[in-house]
This record gives structure tokens, sequence and C-alpha cells, in this order.
């Protein structure tokens, strides 16, 4: 009886996750019934769900009935975020000191991407800045590309994205930047949001042998992540 109780419990609060996974990522928000059919349960079960999330503010139902993300998911992103950047800052100092070009966290926040953590390499004369903080659009600039190729694959997917997503990084020239390079690689951890580790350079050379390190790294930081 037991275990079919704790069984139970898993089952509804991976269906809350996924029902607050589902909010967040719809930018005009999701009705009742729209949460059912994309969880494939009773509508009964998703108004459930999401009067759950609204009562701990992590959705917020509007007057038009669709359901969007809430205030209370701004306290957990701090968290979060806060962990992102501490586990990062040695991988990615270590990362800009062998490449010897600015390295960047970069996270979604809404329809942009975000700098949580900006690293520049200690020995560099001069360098490309990047200040923590600044944003761009998803779909423009390497990361915002690396950040739309963790998202599960959908009808639609531009190019770019679709060939990120295949070869495992982004590269893209003077999009955020004019004349720079950009090479930015998705970190995935279960449970976490997806964040991507970028470069920046105005130097061919180092955006060509960039991806394996980015790579690489990333896979360090998803280690510790974990």
């Amino acid at each position: 009886m037991a275990e079919t109780s704790r069984a139970a419990g898993a089952q509804t609060l991976a269906r809350g996750l996924r029902a607050l996974e589902l909010v967040t990522a719809a930018r005009d928000g999701l009705t009742v019934q729209e949460v059912a059919e994309r969880l494939d349960v009773h509508r009964s079960i998703a108004s459930r769900l999401l009067s759950t999330l609204a009562d701990f503010r992590l959705a917020v139902r509007g007057g038009d009935g669709r359901y969007r993300a809430g205030v209370g998911l701004a306290a957990l992103a701090g968290g979060i975020h806060a962990t992102l950047r501490a586990e990062a800052e040695p991988v990615m100092r270590d990362l800009a000191d062998e490449l010897g070009a600015t390295i960047s966290l970069l996270v979604t926040e809404g329809a942009d991407a975000v700098a949580l953590l900006v690293m520049e390499p200690p020995a560099a004369s001069w360098v490309l800045s990047f200040r923590t903080g600044s944003r761009h659009p998803l779909g423009r600039g390497s990361a915002g590309v690396a950040l739309l190729a963790a998202r599960p694959p959908a009808p639609g997917d531009a190019a770019d994205v679709v060939r990120a997503r295949e070869r495992g990084y982004a590269a893209t020239f003077g999009e955020v930047e004019p004349g720079a390079h950009g090479v930015a690689v998705p970190v995935e951890v279960p449970g976490l949001p997806a964040a991507c580790l970028n470069l920046i350079t105005y130097r061919s050379e180092i955006a060509q042998k960039a991806p394996a390190s980015l790579i690489a790294a990333s896979a360090r930081l998803a280690e510790r992540l974990a």
C-alpha cells in the first residue's frame, strides 16, 4: 500500500513539473485543455495541477483563462542560477585561459538569451568584452541558437538550430557583435534549466578550434551539476 502511494505521489509530482515546464515555455500561456492534451490526462487532473502551481505562485491564471509563469519562479531561478554560476566559474576560467578568449554562461529568460557569468582570459593583452546581464533574442547569435538546440526537436525548427543539434555546437559570425565569431555548446542536466557555454572572439583561428574544447568543458560542467 505504501509503495502504491509513493508511486502515485511520484506520478503526480512528475505531471506537475511537466505542466510547469509547458506553461513556462509557452509565450502566450496555455489553457487547462491544452495542458491536459499535452500531458495526455483528463481535464480535471490538469486543472488540479495548474491550481496547485497557482497556489504556490509558480503559475498565474490570466483574465483570458490562460496560465502563464508566475512570480514564484523568480526565487527558484535565483537559487538555481547561483548554483550554475558557482559550478561554472572554475570550468570557464580554465576554458578562457586555454583558448585566450572571452567565455560566457547564458540561460534562457523569456524570449532572450541572458549572460549569467562572463570570464575573460587573464593573460590576454586585449579581449572582446561581454557584460554580465547582456541579452539578445533566442535564435540570434551562437548562444541563442545553442539554447534552442537544447530543446526537444519541433516542427519548424530553423536550419541553424537543427544543424547545431546534430553536431553538438552552434557557430555564428557577426550576429551579435559585428565582425565577431561566436561558438556555443549547450549544458544539459536533467532537472535544471538549459544553459550554454559561449565563446566570442574576433580571431577565426580560435573559433575554428573552439568546439572540441567547449564540448569537453560542457561535459565537465554537467558532471559538476549532476
